[in-house]
């Protein structure tokens, strides 16, 4: 239970620090320090999201850091990416959803550096 709690405590401070939070911390740590598998540590980390996401959108909006119209353009073609990505992520083993997350990760991190 205090993994995943400091778990919660990492995404949720990166989240608002970065912008990031879920995919790039809740699902390595519970895949890392709470033995998930790949597919449950990536649907427990969407539904945590909602809650992160809520909270976050409440805050960042009542400062008015919040481009409502550039959030739709972004959100609802999102909502597409999810169903597809759904799809494909069913039809990849547990194993290589992992390998593939690093190699995003990693490239993520080279292309910031570059």
């Amino acid at each position: 239970m205090w993994i995943l709690v400091a778990i919660g405590l990492a995404a949720g401070f990166f989240s608002a620090l970065f912008g990031v939070g879920g995919g790039v911390i809740v699902v390595p740590l519970l895949v890392l320090l709470a033995g998930y598998s790949g597919r449950v540590a990536t649907g427990t980390s969407l539904a945590a999201i909602g809650l992160t996401a809520l909270f976050g959108v409440v805050a960042f909006g009542l400062l008015g850091e919040v481009e409502w119209d550039d959030a739709l353009v972004v959100g609802l073609p999102a909502t597409a990416g999810t169903l597809a990505g759904t799809w494909v992520q069913q039809r990849v083993s547990s194993r290589m959803l992992v390998l593939l997350f690093a190699v995003f990760l990693l490239a993520v991190a080279v292309r910031l550096f570059v």
